[in-house]
């Protein structure tokens, strides 16, 4: 085995090769993270790891639009494992085809799970949650969802009751894994 495969099977970290957001494959940290073999991932859309087909829709036109302004994206995502079991994950990904950012890429998973609490959330408080994760004002997810700034203080209103935080610094920092 060369010293190039034997670092992609052993990094510490989930790797996957994505043509088309289908997977061609992916080193034994990420089965792990996912609970799947290796081998049984490939040829496999990478929706069946996203926690809804919905979640997979949106995510998918964000990083389009990033990637082909820059070729690079990364975020953090709620994922699921392949028990059903939903996750924080750390998302990094590198296209090789800039002009056509989803043909080819390498991506990158790491599991956030003991930084991070797992809340059952509905999708659109997903979404927020996220937007908000990244700095967002509430005007400003409302502007990306669609949604009325008043709408948007409900879902963050939301949040803060079922992560008990009291204000939104410390939601932020409870989304964030930060310690309070």
């Amino acid at each position: 085995m060369d010293l190039q495969t034997l670092a992609f099977e052993n990094a510490p970290i989930g790797l996957c090769i994505l043509e088309n957001r289908i997977i061609r494959v992916v080193n034994q940290a990420f089965g792990e993270m996912f609970q799947e073999d290796p081998v049984a991932c490939a040829n496999v859309s990478l929706a069946e790891f996203y926690a809804s087909e919905e979640d997979f829709q949106t995510i998918g036109e964000r990083v389009r639009t990033a990637m082909q302004a820059t070729g690079r994206h990364h975020d953090e995502r709620i994922m699921r494992r392949r028990d059903g079991s939903l996750f924080w994950c750390r998302v990094r990904g590198q296209s090789l085809s800039p002009n056509n950012p989803f043909q080819c890429g390498v991506w990158t998973f790491a599991d956030l799970s003991d930084e991070r609490p797992m809340v059952s959330l509905t999708q659109r408080e997903r979404e927020v949650a996220i937007l908000t994760c990244r700095g967002l004002t509430s005007k400003e997810v409302g502007l990306e969802l669609g949604l009325s700034y008043r709408t948007v203080e409900e879902y963050r209103a939301r949040l803060l009751r079922k992560f008990g935080a009291r204000k939104l610094a410390e939601l932020v920092a409870k989304l964030s894994g930060m310690p309070l």
